[in-house]
């Protein structure tokens, strides 16, 4: 069996948060929009029906919980949450704040703008936030 190892794309676009008991929370690179990304730690899984129904069941508790603290730190209009793959393969879900001010709204946010850096002092109280509400601190 082939351990689980996190895709070079996603290592690259991202900063680890946490763990939670399935996914590793990361959050993507790019500070035109709050941008969390679950990886669940399993190895080869590609779909959510790759996934065992106990595995389904847990990742579908840590998008809600994901997505509860991300609204509520954020305020956002909008959740967008989103399990593509057609670039990176392995099993990830996006859950994405967005504003109606942001820089893709209404659009999709791939692919509409530049990512540009984070802003250190915003992201850390997002960071500091969300681990709280997730009682990870």
């Amino acid at each position: 069996m082939t351990a689980f190892q996190l895709d070079p794309r996603l290592a690259a676009d991202t900063e680890p948060l946490l763990d939670l008991p399935l996914s590793s929370l990361l959050l993507m690179r790019d500070g035109n929009y709050p941008w969390l990304i679950l990886v669940p730690r399993r190895a080869g899984a590609v779909e959510i029906l790759d996934l065992p129904a106990a595995d389904r069941a847990q990742l579908w508790a840590e998008i809600e919980r994901v997505a509860e603290a991300l609204r509520a730190e954020t305020g956002a209009d909008k959740l967008n949450v989103a399990a593509l793959g057609n670039v990176v393969a392995q099993l990830h879900v996006h859950v994405i704040a967005r504003f109606r001010t942001d820089a893709a709204w209404p659009a999709p946010v791939w692919g509409k703008v530049p990512a540009i850096p984070l802003d250190a002092a915003r992201t850390a109280a997002l960071v500091t936030g969300l681990k709280a509400r997730l009682g990870a601190v």
